[in-house]
């Protein structure tokens, strides 16, 4: 007879899985594209390299903060729970505002952006970088079919990610092996060369931040500790012990294919380059050279399905917590899918792209996603003030959150004092209007007119109702079968409650 007691997850996640599920989550379509940025800010190709391993200092900072706070707080929500258990409220409104309106859009944004930019630059050859209307007219249209496939199956949603996982695979080995091939016989070494490597490096300290605003959003994905927590095998010892191996893994990674990179283009081609694996693979792989295109294709859907997939749960967990509009806290009535928070993330990614480039969209999302990762950093102090008796399975020293913090706010101060721009302007107006949103509508519980009607209109055209009233699997009908009169019913009902 099985032992009677609370029901917990099976802790079966081992040390080598926790590094293979931490190096998938951060390997994405950032390295095929961010180089650029950080050459771009650094100036030179030696302090280039030194901020990617920089850039992987900070990600282990902040995978260990989250990695206690997974198992101080084993509950879904990220920085939303974390801050609203420390800061309260408002906090937690601001986190799931931000988040739900900037920077995950953002993310989506910069991830069909890439694919986008790889696939015209390849369609359309030579040396001219691809029009920016084609890339952004592409980029728009991988959006709506990835928001179609995630409304329509979470089952495809989920799986095609796992499928297309082998894809940035196969294009980083390719490349890493062409450009070692290039330093064996003798080419590219000049780039590379430590007296001449750091000749030019940038004395602007703004410029500092653009650099790693790209190199940090390559290495994104680090969060996903905080899944696993609860499923780990001995935490205390394997969640540090896979963060500090898979880290400097991927920081490997990077470095060679950066190095690869280099070996076959000078600095000045790969600026002027704007998809740097697709002419790293012309000029070494000759006739196979569509392998690379492919490779990052693949990679990138599988990345943007996945974001898509993710993603709109904040927002739908914000709407059952009345801190977004009620519909989007609703699912389909006949896919069981959150479809109003997959538009509403699908949409504003849409809009992103309409009115912005690549290197626009990096500045106002990582402003802004270090402003609350900052917040997050601390709330882990806070914690151990407010729980100081709670059980840890894993708990770092009081100088990772603080350096962490430190790390987060240098990020927002930096570019705001020396290289202030448009982007962070708006970044802290949208954030104003957070501010106004939830002291008007969340805090004193306002509700504009037209809102029950919006609702029901949002009802009508996504065919949704609320998650509570969907029945479990077992006493489920065929909703095809009973729609459209018993939603007609329920809506006529229920509106507005």
């Amino acid at each position: 007879m099985a032992s009677e007691g609370p029901l917990k997850l099976k802790r079966e996640l081992g040390l080598v899985r926790g590094v293979a599920l931490i190096v998938g989550a951060m390997i994405g379509s950032g390295i095929f594209i961010s180089p650029k940025g950080v050459l771009i800010g650094a100036e030179s190709v030696g302090m280039s390299l030194v901020l990617w391993v920089v850039c992987a200092v900070i990600t282990s900072l902040g995978a260990l903060c989250f990695a206690e706070l997974g198992t101080l707080v084993p509950k879904s929500g990220g920085n939303y729970t974390y801050v609203l258990m420390a800061f309260g409220d408002l906090a937690g409104f601001m986190v799931v505002w931000a988040f739900a309106v900037i920077i995950k859009p953002c993310g989506i944004a910069l991830s069909t952006l890439t694919l986008s930019t790889y696939v015209i630059d390849y369609i359309i050859p030579g040396d001219c970088a691809p029009p920016m209307a084609a890339v952004q007219l592409f980029a728009i249209v991988t959006i709506m079919l990835i928001v179609f496939i995630n409304c329509m199956s979470v089952k495809i949603a989920s799986g095609l990610p796992i499928f297309f996982s082998s894809g940035k695979v196969m294009a980083l080995v390719i490349i890493i092996v062409a450009g070692l091939v290039q330093l064996c016989k003798g080419l590219g070494a000049t780039n590379l060369n430590p007296s001449v490597a750091f000749e030019g490096t940038s004395t602007d300290i703004g410029s500092y931040s653009f650099a790693l605003y790209n190199g940090l959003w390559a290495y994104a994905g680090w969060e996903i500790l905080n899944t696993v927590t609860e499923e780990a095998k001995n935490p205390q010892r394997n969640i540090p012990l896979a963060i500090c191996i898979a880290v400097p893994s991927v920081t490997v990674i990077y470095l060679l294919t950066n190095i690869a990179y280099l070996a076959v283009l000078s600095p000045t081609e790969l600026l002027a380059s704007s998809a740097v694996a697709v002419t790293v693979a012309e000029r070494t792989l000759g006739p196979m050279a569509w392998l690379i295109p492919l490779g990052v294709c693949i990679s990138t859907s599988g990345n943007c399905i996945g974001s898509l997939l993710a993603n709109p749960r904040i927002t739908f967990a914000a709407g059952r917590e009345g801190h977004m509009i009620k519909v989007m806290s609703m699912v389909t009535v006949t896919r069981l899918t959150p479809l109003p928070a997959i538009v509403l993330q699908g949409t504003i990614g849409i809009i992103l792209i309409s009115f912005g480039d690549f290197d626009s969209i990096i500045r106002y999302s990582g402003f802004v996603k270090n402003i609350f990762q900052a917040a997050t950093f601390v709330a882990l102090i806070v914690l151990r003030w407010k729980l100081p008796d709670k059980p840890r399975a894993f708990k770092v020293n009081i100088l990772v959150p603080i350096l962490a913090t430190m790390s987060a706010l240098f990020l927002v101060l930096v570019p705001l004092i020396f290289q202030p721009t448009l982007e962070y302007l708006y970044a802290i107006v949208l954030l104003v209007l957070g501010l106004i949103v939830y002291f008007v509508f969340v805090r004193g519980k306002r509700q504009l007119p037209f809102m029950d009607g919006f609702t029901l209109i949002c009802q009508k055209l996504f065919l949704v109702i609320p998650q509570k009233w969907v029945s479990p699997p077992s006493t489920r009908t065929n909703m095809n079968s009973v729609w459209p009169g018993s939603l007609c019913i329920f809506l006529s009902k229920n509106i507005g409650s």
